[in-house]
């Protein structure tokens, strides 16, 4: 029997019959079919058939599924949600998972003393490559103990950013009620396991998980971690990773009207590419997006990483891949800075029990990883855009753009806040931007200024939107930078409304 044969026979039935079992099928067949061969045929297009399948016994129960809508959260999922990240960390299901990859690969226990050494060993080299300047900087991740290391070190707070990522566009009704995901450069399956704990937390929406990852260790670990942690609910199918170099896809295999392509932490290390060449891979890959499909791109908060993702998706953005989010274009325009470092910052995660176990030794904060600190852009194919405001003729505000014009002196500026406080005890500091700036432009407010008219500016989510009024504009001559020096007859709001706006101060 060929699987065209199979195919048309259960879309035939499909349509006759709301849900069946899968054995069903038989009696429609011409030829003796086994249920394996049929199983093997369906499984990798049944979600896009529109059907989910429910193992039930040595059979398969078929039920026809709601059509795709906007996820809208619940009370209770926004409550669950909202107490995971007031302490976030890695479930104790999931740890327990790792420890036994580390037993399973070493034959010893996971708290092993020459195990815990070998880790070390190998979590000390992937921080002196990651912080090699030059251009000889490698790192690896996809052989033996550098893989026991990144689960150890790197994948407890990559594994927490990308749900912090999810959340929000879940919010922002980005997310829908059933979801094709493709993982761009998987490794051992951060992403895919993200994805699961926090649609563990969900009530019935549904994922179908494809990755791509060339290495047979970060294959192995994948394999071992995500389909046993995905079985913990039905609701999230994984696909046994496409084995692939991201650079030399063919595109044309890739699943199409995919909902959400995910690049984490993996164009950064693409160290053979060309920023428009990378550019060019992520725009053909946007082809393969559904039409409300998005993109989302996640690098480290370093200055170099950080700034190259800006270029990126600048680059993107004049190919017509549009940014949904942080960045906002108030102005008409290009953006040409060069240098823009902007990063979003998060509660510190719980440590492990292994990152624990890992810092019982002299130097212990050598092993300890908790800060989520994480550069991102969110692209997609439409105009939508997270943040917007309408900024009518008769609005009089200065662009960034032309900021060296007003030095020294009191204007009034609309902009999106791209950073946590980047002061210290006696300067709150924010870097500030409005898609024009040509220098970097920061928000400076003494504490001593602090107001209940300027402290929103404190407060604020990051790439929000907010409206400064008179405050002053001073060149910082030794960074090449501009400050908004925010007095106490400043005044800041991030809500808007048609009423008349303070005098302005050009």
């Amino acid at each position: 029997m060929s699987d065209r044969e199979i195919l048309s026979t259960f879309k035939y039935v499909s349509r006759m019959k709301h849900e069946f079992m899968l054995s069903e099928l038989r009696d429609y067949l011409k030829e003796e079919t086994s249920l394996k061969q049929i199983h093997q045929t369906l499984i990798p297009v049944l979600f896009d058939l529109g059907v989910d399948i429910i193992p039930e016994n040595e059979d398969y129960h078929i039920v026809r599924a709601s059509p795709a809508t906007q996820m809208i959260l619940s009370e209770d999922e926004i409550k669950k949600n909202e107490q995971f990240f007031k302490s976030a960390s890695v479930s104790r299901k999931l740890e327990r998972l790792i420890e036994q990859y580390i037993e399973k690969k070493t034959s010893k226990s996971w708290d092993d003393l020459q195990t815990l050494e070998n880790i070390r060993k190998a979590i000390r080299m992937q921080k002196a490559s990651y912080w090699n300047e030059s251009s000889s900087r490698n790192i690896s991740y996809e052989k033996g103990y550098s893989v026991l290391g990144y689960l150890a070190y790197q994948f407890p707070v990559y594994f927490i950013q990308f749900q912090y990522l999810l959340y929000e566009m879940a919010k922002d009704g980005l997310l829908k009620t059933r979801m094709k995901i493709l993982d761009v450069g998987s490794g051992p399956g951060t992403i895919p396991l993200a994805l699961i704990d926090m649609y563990n937390r969900l009530d019935d929406h549904k994922a179908e998980i494809y990755s791509v990852e060339l290495f047979d260790e970060n294959v192995e670990a994948y394999n071992f971690l995500v389909p046993q942690y995905a079985a913990v609910k039905s609701n999230v199918t994984v696909k046994e990773p496409i084995r692939r170099d991201v650079s030399k896809l063919d595109i044309e295999k890739l699943p199409d009207n995919i909902d959400l392509m995910v690049f984490s932490n993996v164009l950064n290390e693409m160290k053979d590419m060309s920023l428009e060449e990378k550019a060019s891979l992520v725009k053909s890959m946007a082809e393969k997006l559904s039409q409300d499909g998005n993109i989302i791109i996640i690098e480290p908060a370093d200055k170099t990483n950080s700034t190259e993702l800006r270029r990126l998706t600048i680059m993107l953005k004049k190919m017509g891949v549009r940014i949904y989010s942080p960045c906002t274009f108030l102005w008409s325009g290009e953006c040409s800075l060069e240098n823009c470092w902007s990063f979003e910052q998060k509660k510190d995660i719980k440590t492990t029990r292994l990152m624990e176990k890992l810092a019982e030794c002299d130097e212990p904060y050598r092993y300890i990883n908790t800060d989520i600190k994480y550069s991102y852009a969110i692209l997609r194919k439409d105009k939508l855009a997270k943040h917007f405001i309408d900024l009518s003729a008769k609005s009089r505000f200065a662009r960034l753009s032309q900021i060296e014009k007003h030095s020294k002196k009191r204007i009034n500026v609309v902009c999106s806040v791209m950073s946590g406080d980047l002061g210290d005890e006696k300067y709150k500091l924010f870097r500030v931007c409005d898609g024009t700036s040509k220098k970097a432009v920061y928000a400076v407010i003494p504490t001593h200024n602090l107001s209940e008219d300027n402290e929103v500016l404190t407060k604020v989510p990051y790439g929000s939107i907010i409206k400064i009024f008179n405050v002053l504009v001073k060149y910082n001559e030794p960074n090449d930078s501009y400050n908004l020096l925010v007095g106490k007859g400043t005044i800041i709001e991030s809500q808007y409304d048609d009423g008349n706006e303070p005098d302005d101060y050009n």
